[in-house]
Protein backbone atom coordinates (compact mmCIF):
# COMPACT_ATOMS: atom_id res chain seq x y z
CA UNK A 1 0.00 0.00 0.00
CA UNK A 2 2.86 2.49 0.94
CA UNK A 3 4.32 1.88 -2.25
CA UNK A 4 1.74 2.55 -4.33
CA UNK A 5 1.08 6.02 -2.18
CA UNK A 6 4.46 6.74 -3.34
CA UNK A 7 3.88 6.26 -6.79
CA UNK A 8 1.02 8.29 -6.83
CA UNK A 9 2.71 11.13 -5.02
CA UNK A 10 5.72 11.14 -7.70
CA UNK A 11 3.37 11.00 -10.42
CA UNK A 12 1.54 13.52 -9.15
CA UNK A 13 4.92 15.80 -8.28
CA UNK A 14 5.95 15.36 -11.96
CA UNK A 15 2.68 16.32 -13.28
CA UNK A 16 3.24 20.14 -11.84
CA UNK A 17 6.93 20.13 -12.51
CA UNK A 18 8.69 22.19 -14.57
CA UNK A 19 10.46 20.42 -17.49
CA UNK A 20 13.23 22.09 -19.69
CA UNK A 21 11.01 21.07 -22.70
CA UNK A 22 7.94 23.60 -21.24
CA UNK A 23 10.94 26.26 -20.60
CA UNK A 24 12.44 25.58 -24.02
CA UNK A 25 8.71 25.98 -26.16
CA UNK A 26 8.16 28.52 -23.96
CA UNK A 27 11.62 30.24 -25.17
CA UNK A 28 10.48 29.58 -28.37
CA UNK A 29 7.35 31.47 -28.30
CA UNK A 30 9.01 34.61 -27.59
CA UNK A 31 11.97 34.08 -30.17
CA UNK A 32 9.28 33.40 -32.73
CA UNK A 33 7.24 36.89 -31.64
CA UNK A 34 10.89 38.13 -31.70
CA UNK A 35 11.30 37.40 -35.24
CA UNK A 36 8.05 38.13 -36.64
CA UNK A 37 8.40 41.54 -35.30
CA UNK A 38 11.65 42.39 -36.50
CA UNK A 39 10.21 41.33 -39.97
CA UNK A 40 7.04 43.68 -39.77
CA UNK A 41 4.28 41.09 -39.11
CA UNK A 42 2.18 41.98 -36.52
CA UNK A 43 -0.31 39.65 -36.73
CA UNK A 44 2.50 36.87 -36.50
CA UNK A 45 3.70 38.09 -33.76
CA UNK A 46 -0.29 38.46 -32.24
CA UNK A 47 -0.48 34.50 -33.54
CA UNK A 48 0.95 33.57 -29.98
CA UNK A 49 -1.69 35.25 -28.12
CA UNK A 50 -5.14 33.31 -26.80
CA UNK A 51 -7.09 34.87 -29.99
CA UNK A 52 -10.07 35.33 -27.46
CA UNK A 53 -12.21 38.27 -25.55
CA UNK A 54 -10.26 36.77 -22.93
CA UNK A 55 -6.74 38.45 -23.13
CA UNK A 56 -5.43 41.28 -21.44
CA UNK A 57 -2.65 43.54 -22.58
CA UNK A 58 -1.72 46.15 -19.41
CA UNK A 59 0.02 49.41 -20.24
CA UNK A 60 0.71 52.66 -18.75
CA UNK A 61 -1.69 53.54 -20.63
CA UNK A 62 -4.37 51.41 -19.14
CA UNK A 63 -6.15 48.01 -19.81
CA UNK A 64 -6.57 46.43 -23.46
CA UNK A 65 -9.24 43.95 -23.19
CA UNK A 66 -9.40 41.00 -26.10
CA UNK A 67 -7.13 39.90 -29.12
CA UNK A 68 -8.91 42.09 -31.68
CA UNK A 69 -8.23 44.93 -29.19
CA UNK A 70 -4.67 44.37 -28.81
CA UNK A 71 -4.33 43.81 -32.58
CA UNK A 72 -5.49 47.19 -32.67
CA UNK A 73 -3.51 48.65 -30.37
CA UNK A 74 -0.43 47.76 -31.84
CA UNK A 75 -0.95 48.50 -35.36
CA UNK A 76 -2.26 52.06 -33.91
CA UNK A 77 1.11 51.84 -31.67
CA UNK A 78 3.21 50.82 -34.63
CA UNK A 79 1.89 51.83 -38.02
CA UNK A 80 4.90 50.80 -40.01
CA UNK A 81 8.38 48.97 -40.03
CA UNK A 82 9.93 52.31 -39.07
CA UNK A 83 8.16 52.83 -36.13
CA UNK A 84 8.41 48.78 -34.92
CA UNK A 85 12.37 48.97 -35.11
CA UNK A 86 14.06 46.01 -34.33
CA UNK A 87 13.16 44.05 -31.14
CA UNK A 88 15.04 42.31 -28.53
CA UNK A 89 13.97 40.20 -25.90
CA UNK A 90 16.10 39.73 -22.69
CA UNK A 91 14.38 36.99 -20.85
CA UNK A 92 14.94 36.89 -16.82
CA UNK A 93 12.98 34.17 -15.54
CA UNK A 94 10.69 31.63 -16.73
CA UNK A 95 8.68 29.94 -14.24
CA UNK A 96 6.25 26.92 -15.28
CA UNK A 97 4.26 26.96 -12.12
CA UNK A 98 2.02 24.21 -13.21
CA UNK A 99 1.56 21.67 -16.07
CA UNK A 100 -0.56 24.42 -17.89
CA UNK A 101 0.56 27.89 -16.13
CA UNK A 102 3.64 29.55 -16.54
CA UNK A 103 5.00 33.14 -15.77
CA UNK A 104 7.52 34.84 -17.60
CA UNK A 105 9.24 38.27 -16.81
CA UNK A 106 11.00 40.03 -19.01
CA UNK A 107 13.02 43.39 -21.08
CA UNK A 108 12.37 44.60 -24.24
CA UNK A 109 14.08 47.27 -26.35
CA UNK A 110 13.18 48.75 -29.59
CA UNK A 111 16.06 50.03 -31.67
CA UNK A 112 14.92 52.81 -33.99
CA UNK A 113 17.49 55.28 -35.23
CA UNK A 114 15.33 57.91 -36.65
CA UNK A 115 12.21 57.79 -34.00
CA UNK A 116 14.98 56.84 -30.95
CA UNK A 117 15.05 54.03 -28.72
CA UNK A 118 12.79 52.95 -26.45
CA UNK A 119 12.28 49.72 -24.07
CA UNK A 120 10.75 48.43 -20.37
CA UNK A 121 9.97 45.17 -18.64
CA UNK A 122 7.08 42.93 -19.40
CA UNK A 123 5.12 39.92 -17.21
CA UNK A 124 3.61 37.28 -19.14
CA UNK A 125 1.02 34.98 -18.15
CA UNK A 126 1.28 31.89 -20.72
CA UNK A 127 -1.30 28.68 -20.48
CA UNK A 128 -0.68 25.98 -22.25
CA UNK A 129 -3.52 25.38 -24.97
CA UNK A 130 -4.01 21.81 -27.13
CA UNK A 131 -0.15 21.45 -26.58
CA UNK A 132 0.51 25.17 -27.44
CA UNK A 133 2.23 27.80 -25.09
CA UNK A 134 -0.23 31.41 -25.82
CA UNK A 135 -0.53 35.04 -23.76
CA UNK A 136 -3.14 35.57 -22.03
CA UNK A 137 -1.95 38.34 -19.94
CA UNK A 138 1.06 41.02 -20.95
CA UNK A 139 2.03 43.94 -18.57
CA UNK A 140 4.38 45.90 -20.54
CA UNK A 141 5.95 48.95 -18.83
Amino acid sequence: MFRKILVFILLSLKCFAQTPSDENAIRQVLAEQNKRWNLGDIPGFMAYYHHSQDLKFISKNGITQGWDATLARYHSAYPNQEAMGQLKFDILEVEVTASKTAWVIGKWHLTRPKLGDIGGHFTLLLKKVKGQWLIFRDHTS
